[in-house]
């Protein structure tokens, strides 16, 4: 079990169970998933992009990424439907712990100028999302050998009602929020 997990057990739930009066262990809000995402756009004009792409998220998440194809044809992009167009992965249980706590104590910290993650990612229902302009953050990967530096979505799913709830969840977890 991800030492995450255990912390989230022992300390996260009971604050949280404190804070906001929950009297059933199953209100706590916990993590459901995270989905990490690459929308490749140049794809269209490099195909090798997305066979890159696949190999730097399998090494990044350690599970492997599903390609995502255009549903409709758009001419002003040279795009048909069918065509890939991103990548995109979604991690549950263990791997979601292990993957949360490389990105807090390990890749975010190497971001240049780092002065914690925005609180307006919040989108009304307890789920918080990030964008990164640099993959290469990512110890997994050797910055000398990536071709094109991509940037990533990664969503962040809790089974909160709220933003509060969710964003003391995620601070209670080791979430940097700027002040």
């Amino acid at each position: 079990m991800s030492w995450l997990k255990e912390y989230y057990q022992e300390t996260v739930v009971p604050r949280l169970k404190e804070k906001f009066g929950y009297k059933n262990p199953f209100e706590v809000p916990r993590l459901e998933k995270i989905c990490v995402n690459m929308g490749l756009g140049a794809a269209v004009q490099e195909p090798k992009l997305i066979d890159e792409a696949l190999k730097e998220l399998a090494l990044i998440t350690g599970q492997k990424p599903k390609v995502c194809r255009a549903r409709k044809s758009i001419a002003a992009f040279k795009l048909r439907a069918g065509m890939p167009i991103g990548v995109m992965v979604t991690l549950r249980k263990n791997r979601m712990y292990d993957f949360l706590a490389r990105l807090i104590h390990v890749a975010l910290p190497r971001v240049r100028d780092f002065r914690g993650l925005p609180r307006r990612g919040f989108d009304g229902r307890g789920n918080y999302t990030l964008g990164l302009d640099d993959h290469t953050i990512f110890p997994e990967l050797d910055p000398n050998e990536v071709g094109r530096v991509k940037g990533m979505n990664i969503t962040i799913v809790t089974s909160a009602d709220t933003d509060e709830e969710a964003y003391e969840l995620l601070k209670l977890l080791g979430v940097p929020f700027r002040r």
